[in-house]
């Protein structure tokens, strides 16, 4: 094997992102068949290519290889063999092993030697062979950054040697930027081209590098550097403490560091006055529209103008749209630089000045280009603010609403601006540290009574933080009490506070929680919004209010338009009326939106949870699981660990309908054991449900009574617990599989004396099952008819199959075989199409005892983990972090959580701390 095969390993993990490029040069310098071999890296400038030449030659040191290096310097430039000089300083006391012919040409040629300049070729055949020479000893690594800022003499040689290298143990590894002229000869010789690092990597360098920089601020700098790893690491340190936190607006270009001004910046000062000006406009105006540019510019400067930088390859201007884009964003930011404080507010001044009609872009040039305080444009950027809200942009909002806010003259209106981005921060998007500083600076400026977004916002960071349900919702509820707002049904805040404690309420799961938020509701005047009458009637109780809401539900539906809130909203109070699916196509679509990075965090959550539960019902249950993987894997990013119960809840009502106990059983406890000690009590009744569900399918009736009696008690459904008309078929079964006759008839009156069988197909079709077990005899037979022959049963395939379990017992021991056969049968082909085991056993147990073969039923088997999933879960149980993980694996550390929150449900576990014992048990499994 070569002696360089690995000089790659020790660095392979010290550099982000690059674990493909390590391997490949790992791959190169080992293969046996070259020995002796050259590599030439590229890549544009702050690429890493400096950094991956450091980490393998520092590979190469720590296992035996000696390494020459040089660099190119731009002032050498011009200095015959300055670069080999460098390169052979190390072997000065080395070149008595040549010939004397040879070993003077050298001396000449760097410089320590006198004489006639030597002949280029003898030059370069010296090296070569004390190269060589030397290499027989110890095997050698020639390391070169910045070829094309070496010499010309120095670059022959190199090319020279380069070539010349097969059969030898020396090793060539150089780097030169892309596009860059160099007197390298590199013809023949392998490259490999150093691309800039993908969205994981550059995220996860950005928080190694600068974890005090708010989330939000990094996503803006990965989206400004396109994954240059200089300008990651650099763009945080030009901006002040506040920026980086988001207490003060970040730049709409962003400042460079002095590193990254020496990059881009000389390539920008060599323009004419004109030139930066209208590349100033440009830079500013950030939407490429050379319209404005040129209309701003007016009589100072021109498209014209433009040519040399379009020459010199700074920008691009399409000809077909007119429309300007820099090769770089960070030469945007150089052009910005370069500019005066003076020079930058009078580009804005003139872009606002041709902005008119365009109230968004012409608030913030207003903003950029206000000194001192001034509420006229103050006001603009909050109205500015509104609409970015409106089209999902969440942290657009929240960037407007503070650059409102330190515009704003007086205290009360900069606190209450602040403290609405604060809100808006917490309840779309998705930055809980950066809303609690805002909510800090609200807090700051105390002006009376609390603002209500304050307010709505302290209540959400509450709950979201191990804070108690009761708390929150008494902060809210005084909040709303002793505000001046007059229950105006158009003053936003308090319509949003009411939004947020209608969430509340539900998470504490108690009636009396409800009283005062009608109460607020029915005061609004002149009249509620419709969104928030509809919500309440549909969310609150719906098994007696929400039928009579449908027809504006239904309406609401029809216009649910892109606002990525009044999705979520609209699918909030669908969720119980399962009407989930009327507009699934918006809901999928926030949810792409989410994992492009284009939608709020927290709406990007609300429509994975709306799906999963969408999913779950039709039957869909691999789809819900997977949403409901990747919801933790947000929750766990976003610090949102508040809603991870919804995710556990998906998880353990699939595993629980599939026969896995064990699991569902794990993730329902951890449920309850977050959920109580917060008064969430909302999360326990969902856990309670999946519970009744899993004793069901295991056979064990008394305790799925139980579960389900917590749900709601016999003979009522239980108001204000939505989920309750969820349970109801569950309580039934239970209680008539356990002589329990007088509370199934009870339940399954009061399910027909609420509206349920009003708000959905699937909700009637289990209350007329429920009748038709609480039916004697043949009586019963027309409402099972009834029940199944409502429409598109394909839309709740796992309640039609157990109804149609429950028909076919009912019709075998009334002796009508071969129609309880049909039953059957079509029951059994739906449960081992869903992979509901337990329920297919039973029904398979219920066609043999009438008499028909029937295939065995499913039994659990052993738990099946991918391999990968299990190569991911064994380096888990080492200790590894994801993102160790990731970078062993060359996968982002979000597709390891992903992959992780899969394998707990299957291993029957709910955290890494038990994924050892889990393994064992699974290799024990095997062994048997």
């Amino acid at each position: 094997m070569n002696d360089l095969d690995s000089t790659v390993c020790p660095a392979s993990t010290r550099l982000v992102g690059r674990g493909r490029d390590l391997a490949f040069i790992h791959s190169f310098f080992g293969n046996s068949e070259v020995h002796g071999a050259a590599l030439l890296l590229s890549g544009e400038a702050g690429v890493g290519k400096s950094a991956l030449l450091d980490a393998v030659a520092t590979g190469a040191a720590h296992n035996g290889v000696r390494v020459l290096r040089a660099a190119g310097v731009q002032f050498e430039a011009d200095i015959s063999y300055a670069g080999l000089n460098q390169l052979l300083v190390p072997l000065f006391d080395d070149f008595d092993i040549l010939d004397t012919v040879h070993r003077d040409a050298l001396r000449v040629a760097i410089g320590i030697g006198g004489g006639p300049a030597p002949d280029r070729l003898l030059t370069s055949t010296a090296v070569l062979l004390l190269l060589r020479l030397i290499s027989a000893r110890t095997p050698l690594l020639i390391v070169v950054d910045d070829l094309p800022w070496l010499d010309r003499a120095t670059n022959s040689v190199l090319g020279f040697v380069a070539r010349r290298l097969v059969g030898s143990r020396i090793g060539f590894l150089a780097a030169s930027r892309t596009d860059s002229d160099s007197f390298f000869e590199s013809s023949g010789l392998t490259e490999r081209r150093l691309e800039p690092l993908d969205d994981a990597s550059s995220a996860q360098l950005l928080a190694l590098a600068h974890p005090d920089v708010s989330p939000a601020v990094r996503r803006r700098i990965a989206t400004e550097a396109r994954g240059n790893p200089l300008a990651l690491v650099e763009l945080p340190m030009a901006l002040s403490p506040e920026q980086r936190a988001t207490l003060a607006a970040v730049p709409t270009v962003l400042p460079l560091s002095e590193r990254l001004q020496a990059m881009f910046a000389s390539r920008v000062a060599g323009l004419s006055d004109r030139s930066r000006h209208m590349l100033l406009l440009a830079a500013l105006d950030g939407t490429g529209d050379l319209a404005a540019v040129e209309a701003a510019a007016a009589d100072r400067a021109g498209v014209d103008d433009l040519t040399p930088a379009v020459q010199n390859r700074l920008v691009t201007i399409s000809a077909d749209n007119r429309r300007l884009s820099f090769r770089h964003p960070l030469i945007g930011s150089a052009v910005v630089e370069l500019a005066t404080a003076a020079e930058r507010r009078r580009a804005h001044q003139a872009l606002a000045d041709v902005l008119g009609d365009q109230l968004e872009r012409r608030a913030w040039h207003l903003g950029e280009a206000t000194v001192g305080r001034d509420e006229t444009v103050a006001a603009l950027l909050e109205e500015a603010a509104r609409r970015r809200l409106r089209r999902g942009d969440a942290l657009g909002a929240v960037a407007a609403l503070t650059r409102a806010a330190g515009l704003s003259p007086a205290a009360s209106d900069e606190s209450r601006r602040l403290a609405e981005a604060a809100y808006v921060g917490v309840d779309s998007g998705g930055e809980l540290e950066d809303a609690s500083r805002l909510l800090a600076g609200a807090q700051a400026h105390p002006t009376g009574q609390q603002s209500l977004h304050a307010a709505a916002a302290s209540a959400f960071l509450l709950i979201n933080r191990d804070g108690d349900i009761d708390t929150a919702y008494r902060l809210l509820v005084g909040a709303i009490e002793s505000g001046e707002h007059g229950y105006a049904a158009s003053d936003d805040a308090l319509i949003e506070a009411l939004h947020v404690l209608v969430l509340l309420c539900w998470y504490g799961g108690d009636p009396k929680l409800w009283e005062p938020l009608l109460g607020f509701v029915d005061r609004l005047t002149p009249e509620p919004p419709e969104l928030l009458s509809v919500l309440t009637q549909t969310f609150a109780d719906p098994a007696r209010t929400g039928a009579a809401a449908l027809p504006r539900l239904t309406e609401l539906i029809a216009t649910v338009g892109d606002d990525p809130t009044r999705v979520i909203r609209i699918g909030t109070a669908s969720v119980f009326p399962e009407r989930l699916g009327d507009f699934r196509w918006a809901t999928h679509r926030l949810a792409e939106q989410g994992r492009a990075g284009t939608a709020p965090v927290r709406r990007h959550l609300g429509a994975l949870m709306h799906l999963g539960l969408d999913y779950f019902h039709l039957g869909r249950w691999d789809d819900a699981a997977q949403l409901a993987a990747e919801g933790l894997t947000l929750c766990e990013n976003h610090d949102y660990r508040f809603f991870a119960w919804y995710f556990q809840y998906i998880q353990a009502a699939v595993a629980a309908a599939q026969g896995d106990a064990a699991t569902s059983a794990a993730l329902t406890e951890e449920i309850v054991r977050w959920a109580m000690p917060r008064g969430t009590h909302g999360a326990r009744f969902f856990a309670c449900h999946a519970r009744a569900l899993a004793a069901l399918g295991s056979g064990d009736f008394e305790t799925a009574y139980q579960h389900a009696c917590t749900l709601s008690p016999p003979g009522t459904v239980a108001p204000y617990v939505p989920i309750a008309m969820w349970g109801t078929m569950d309580l039934v079964e239970a209680a008539v599989r356990t002589g329990r006759e007088k509370e199934a008839a009870a339940h399954a009156a009061a399910m027909r004396a609420s509206s349920m069988a009003g708000l959905s197909p699937r909700l009637e079709l289990l209350v007329l099952a429920c009748e038709a077990l609480t039916t004697p005899g043949k009586a019963a037979l027309a409402l099972f008819e009834r029940a199944l022959a409502l429409p598109d049963p394909e839309r709740r395939p796992f309640d039609v199959a157990r109804v149609r379990l429950y028909y076919g017992e009912r019709l075998r021991r009334l002796r009508a075989t071969s129609e309880a056969r049909e039953q059957l049968s079509r029951a059994l082909e739906a449960f081992q199409r869903l992979g509901a085991k337990p329920w297919a056993a039973r029904t398979a147990a219920e066609l043999r005892a009438g008499g028909q073969s029937a295939p065995a039923a499913a039994r659990p088997g052993a738990v099946a983990l991918t391999a990968q999933e299990l190569q991911i879960a064994t380096l888990a149980a080492t200790g590894l972090t994801n993102k160790q993980i990731a970078e062993r694996l060359f996968l982002s550390h979000r597709t390891i959580g992903t992959h992780l929150y899969q394998i707990y449900p299957k291993l029957g576990i709910t955290s890494r701390a038990a994924l050892r014992d889990a393994l064992s048990g699974l290799d024990a499994n095997d062994d048997g």
